[in-house]
């Protein structure tokens, strides 16, 4: 939970320092620090100690990315918590994604980090890869996507899907296979369907 955190704090540090300069970008969202304690005369050894929150708590995005929240969309924060999303996918080509963000304001905690499968720089998240697969087709841009010059994935995703169609349609279909295939091998079973 640290390391994740901590993680994502450091991100975020980078993400502050690329847009605090921007005209008109105003506040950055900030990841809080958690801590390990160690407690030895305690039943539960360790915990976590961070800063208390205070005021509405609010979730500006959610691991599955499943979930329609308006003030994630509608507010400055949620906004600004989007485009801090996009804005690492962008910076580690697609390798991951921080998810998660809820907190106060623009104060941030209990965040999560996606992966690829083998992880990134040896660092492997607490996600799911399919939060990375999810935000990708999801993310809608916003202005603060526009201020730091991100690209939009619509036009990334759209291309992706299009590849792959045009790939399928080059492959052989059922008359090619039955051409090729020895008459020996002709048995229903050893055809493989064009539609798979």
């Amino acid at each position: 939970e640290c390391y994740v955190q901590n993680t994502a704090r450091e991100y975020a540090k980078i993400y502050a320092a690329e847009a605090e300069p921007l005209e008109g970008f105003g506040e950055v969202p900030e990841i809080i620090p958690v801590f390990l304690v160690h407690r030895p005369a305690n039943n539960i050894p360790y915990a976590t100690v961070e800063e208390e929150l205070v005021g509405e708590f609010v979730k500006y995005s959610v691991r599955d990315g499943k979930e329609v929240n308006f003030l994630r969309r509608d507010s400055e924060a949620g906004q600004k918590c989007c485009t801090f999303q996009h804005w690492v996918y962008e910076k580690t080509s697609g390798s991951l994604l921080v998810t998660d963000l809820q907190g106060v304001g623009m104060k941030l905690t209990d965040v999560g980090i996606a992966t690829l499968a083998k992880g990134y720089k040896g660092f492997k998240g607490n996600c799911s890869i399919s939060f990375i697969e999810q935000f990708r087709a999801l993310h809608q841009c916003n202005k603060y996507c526009e201020m730091l010059g991100l690209k939009s994935l619509r036009t990334t995703h759209q291309k992706q899907r299009k590849a792959t169609s045009v790939k399928s349609k080059n492959l052989p279909n059922s008359s090619t296979i039955n051409k090729t295939v020895p008459k020996k091998a002709r048995e229903p079973r050893d055809f493989i369907s064009s539609e798979h």
